[in-house]
């Protein structure tokens, strides 16, 4: 706890539930030796299945160089639009001196020395700027968890703050194994060499050599664990904006993603699941298509902890297996869940705003006593309904299960050690017996964390030896079989003192964990309520604004609708609610938005830097016409501040979002021009969300079924967007992948006050 949180009253209580949970991860690690769970892993030793071809050599685990002088650079993470296969490469690029048109870049196998860590580490409920001991001392058993887990993943936005010391360090002792190997090629000291874009250079000989012609000589050399990544003053490439490595590919067709599998002897595969969640299959009769040209037959899938209960028909191609599909008459036992309908869970969500059992995430000063005796009191209610994913390569994958005793699955998942570790107990082989390949996603954001569709694959593999199959859903069953954003509720009290400052605030959440769905999901023994999931709090009980006394808390609620992690999770619903509350309680004191704002944010120079950037570049005192109105918020999501403003024209019920100007601090951006090309997607993600977005469920059965009824932002209607970069410090880095996304919701729906008067309290914005 940091001297800054004393002072500001936190109760000893969170004290004791922040040791408990402290005591619990470290016995854990004490249960498996203390000393091997806390020792430095060695991550820079090839692992085996890491092997040299002919004409490479392989210098550390994450390194390979060709005798043509080429750096294959083994990217851990999956690339899905966010530039990791560029970022990553860039890290070693720059240690390396390479020249940037010799990088290349690979998916790295499936091993330890490639897992996640940072990943597990952010999921521990405590303020990101809370710096004390105790919540260090949990980041740190949390990470060193992570790295026993060994679980490849991609999530958080964490995949440059990840590889950041580790790819660095690579970069670093393979710099140093080459210039010795030219030291000895040269018969000079090695201290005399430099590296001069990807030439090692011995200035007073004359002397020089390519990686090339080193690669398989510095390969024998013992990998140095204590090489020094160079001091950032000294970087030539990581900061400045350099071209993506995979656009030629994905620009000549020549990428391959999930759906582009092809196998010899293939067949493909079309499925219907229970339209209702919970429910298992009765029966199907396929008297009437069996004999149709090109089916192979027809299948029962049953329902997981994973997937859905399913039909499914397989042919020579898709479009015969999804047409003859439709003649398949099924029948569900619909159970429990079938009369689940989500006006009755929204109202169920009011009554449990007032009276629901919360969990308190934050606690500080006497809120009580400040909401009792205000100069001002306000009060508001907000709502966001559930979301689906809507990537936009249908869900699919590809497998096959031989009689040798061997499975090879091919899908686009954001965790491809789950993906083996899945598809083996789908087999029933060992894991050490299934090849997992990871195309390029689609999109992800989350959905591609599941296995719903690697479990349905396989056993329906296992059903058809030695053949290879391609399942893939349709629209209508990714939109009604989602993991969806979850829905939600908050409540506001704020005290007002007579200048207006907010000297009471307390905010009550309702909804589900998506930590607990996903958890439930794929390790149902490990499913628990008894610790707080971070995820349904994050954006609300970590606000960076001074208030006297502030209280957050979540009511915890079980629905049969399941839910997962969707573009930057929790942020994406509380900065809506908060970033909203706090625009109306800036009108209620008569003040600027962005004054007042500031105001609380003196103890905060960075988010004040972001806010104040944002508005200048918007013009935020400059006047609009009538009709118009500009909106701001801020957000501080996966270690990157953000600051939005939006700007909107209005004519009656008619609503157009102008422009978009976002400034950002992720600390340092690595690549600028994918930092901008992120924060762009991450508004239209948001944008579209807060336009459109609305999952609903009558009878147990989600309403929505594609595009028309699941709308999204178009290119005539997507607004000018501007993005400013903010750089801090590099000991600030943070991820790109996501932050975007929060503020953009709350901007415009301020905006739209600020051009009609109307409040929106409610997603997806209806003026009517």
């Amino acid at each position: 706890m940091n001297a800054g949180a004393l002072e500001t009253g936190q109760p000893r209580n969170k004290w004791r539930r922040r040791f408990l949970v402290t005591v619990a991860i470290a016995g854990g690690a004490f249960a498996i030796g203390a000393w091997r769970f806390y020792r430095e892993r060695d991550k820079l030793t090839p692992p085996a299945s890491l092997r040299p071809g002919p004409n490479d050599a392989v210098l550390t685990g994450w390194i390979r160089i060709g005798t043509d002088g080429s750096v294959v650079v083994q990217v851990p993470r999956q690339e899905m639009g966010q530039g990791i296969t560029t970022a990553l490469p860039m890290l070693v690029a720059e240690e390396l001196d390479a020249d940037p048109a010799q990088m290349r870049f690979e998916q790295a196998p499936i091993d330890p020395i490639y897992t996640n860590a940072t990943m597990i580490g952010d999921g521990v409920p405590v303020r990101p700027d809370d710096d004390g001991w105790m919540a260090g001392m949990m980041r740190h058993t949390q990470y060193k968890l992570g790295e026993l887990l060994g679980v490849q993943a991609t999530g958080g936005s964490t995949s440059v703050r990840d590889a950041w010391p580790t790819m660095r360090h690579a970069g670093a002792a393979a710099r140093t194994m080459l210039i010795q190997a030219a030291a000895k090629k040269f018969s000079v000291p090695a201290a005399e060499c430099t590296i001069e874009k990807g030439i090692v250079v011995h200035a007073s000989s004359g002397k020089h050599a390519g990686f090339g012609e080193l690669a398989l000589d510095a390969a024998k050399l013992p990998i140095p664990q204590d090489a020094k990544p160079k001091d950032p003053s000294r970087f030539t490439l990581l900061g400045r904006s350099q071209a993506r490595l995979d656009i030629p590919a994905k620009t000549d067709g020549s990428a391959q993603f999930g759906l582009d599998v092809r196998v010899p002897g293939m067949l493909y595969a079309a499925i219907q699941q229970c339209p209702v969640f919970g429910g298992t299959l009765k029966s199907f009769d396929d008297a009437r298509i069996k004999a149709r040209k090109g089916i192979k037959g027809v299948y029962a899938l049953p329902a997981t902890s994973t997937s859905a209960a399913g039909v499914v028909v397989v042919a020579d191609h898709y479009w015969q297996a999804r047409t003859a599909l439709a003649g398949v008459a099924i029948a569900w036992n619909e159970g429990n869940n079938a009369s689940h309908d989500s006006q009755d869970q929204k109202k169920r969500y009011r009554a449990l705003l007032v009276n629901g059992k919360a969990r308190e995430y934050e606690s500080v000063g006497n809120v009580d006593a400040a909401l009792a005796a205000p100069a001002k009191a306000v009060t508001a209610d907000y709502f966001v309904p559930y979301l689906a994913h809507a990537a936009m390569e249908p869900i699919n994958c590809t497998a096959i299960v031989r009689s040798d005793k061997t499975c090879e699955v091919w899908v686009g998942s954001q965790a491809p050690t789950l993906v083996r570790m899945f598809a083996a107990k789908a087999s029933g082989l060992d894991s050490e017996n299934v090849t997992v390949h990871t195309p390029y996603l689609g999109g992800g954001f989350g959905r591609r964390t599941e296995m719903d569709v690697v479990m349905q694959t396989v056993l329906l593999a296992k059903q058809i030896p030695d053949t290879a199959v391609q399942l893939i859903w349709s629209r209508e069953e990714d939109i009604q079989h989602d993991v969806y954003r979850p829905m939600a509720a908050s409540r506001f009290s704020a005290a007002l003192d007579n200048s207006g400052n907010i000297v009471g605030w307390n905010n009550r959440i309702v909804g589900q964990s998506c930590t607990a769905g996903i958890t439930g999901r794929l390790m149902p023994v490990a499913a628990s309520d008894l610790m707080k999931d971070k995820t349904t709090s994050e954006g609300a009980f970590d606000l960076p604004y001074a208030m006297a006394s502030r209280r957050v808390e979540h009511v915890l609620t079980h629905e049969p609708v399941p839910v997962g992690f969707w573009r930057s999770v929790g942020h994406s619903y509380n900065a809506f609610f908060a970033e909203s509350f706090l625009d109306e309680c800036a009108h209620a004191a008569g003040k600027d938005p962005v004054a007042y704002r500031l105001a609380m944010l003196k103890h905060a120079p960075r988010f004040a830097k972001v806010l104040e950037v944002a508005a200048q570049k918007a013009g935020w005192d400059t006047a609009l016409p009538i009709g118009h109105g500009r909106g701001i918020a801020l957000a501080q999501s996966y270690h990157t501040i953000v600051a939005q403003v939006a700007e909107v024209e209005m004519a009656g019920n008619a609503l157009k979002v102008r422009r978009v100007v976002c400034a950002v601090d992720c600390g340092f951006a690595v690549n600028p021009d994918t930092v901008a090309a992120q924060m762009e997607s991450a508004i239209v993600f948001g944008l579209s969300a807060a336009l459109y977005g609305e999952i609903t469920l009558k009878n147990g059965r989600v309403e929505q079924s594609n595009f028309y009824d699941y709308d999204m932002v178009r290119l005539a209607d997507t607004p000018a967007i501007e993005v400013h970069i903010v750089n801090s410090r590099i000991e600030h880095l943070g991820g790109i992948g996501e932050p975007g996304t929060p503020p953009v919701a709350p901007a415009v729906c301020n905006a739209i006050f600020a051009a009609s008067g109307k409040r929106i309290r409610s997603l997806p914005i209806r003026l009517d």
